[in-house]
């Protein structure tokens, strides 16, 4: 009991980043409670808690693993934004950097054709994401191309 109080502490400040320490403090715990049903051999209970805090940890990786490729689809308009500040090409203004509006939110993007100039309101599919910086290129079903 002792020692899944102290673990469960530890996991409270903050010191678990991975939830090996909770997970090993709950183990404590529910296994506080069996050998106080069950009397246990002092191995026997040590095994338990091993077999346990492995179990529980392996769980929980393959839990938070799911959730971290778990994205929800985008719509079909939300493959689309809209530029917002212009990205400049040619040798007069090199930048193939800007910004664009994309599910109603400001984002910054670079233009993977750098090639063509994309000026404030063309549309343009975003491609992908790189950290906070969307990847886009220029719509060639809008108007202007």
């Amino acid at each position: 009991m002792v020692l899944g109080g102290v673990l469960l502490t530890f996991a409270l400040t903050g010191i678990d980043t991975d939830g090996l320490i909770l997970i090993s403090g709950v183990t404590a715990l529910l296994l506080a409670l069996v050998t106080a049903a069950l009397p246990l051999p002092p191995l026997l209970a040590m095994a338990m808690f091993v077999a346990g805090s492995a179990m529980g940890y392996n769980g929980l990786r393959r839990w938070s693993a799911g959730q971290r490729e778990a994205h929800p689809p985008l719509s079909s308009q939300a493959e689309h934004a809209t530029v917002i500040s212009g990205f400049g090409s040619g040798a007069a203004d090199p930048s193939h950097e800007g910004r664009v509006r994309w599910q109603g939110q400001s984002w910054a993007a670079v233009n993977l054709d750098a090639a063509h100039r994309l000026d404030p309101g063309d549309t343009v599919l975003v491609m992908g994401r790189e950290g906070t910086r969307l990847q886009v290129l220029p719509d060639p079903s809008s108007p202007a191309r």
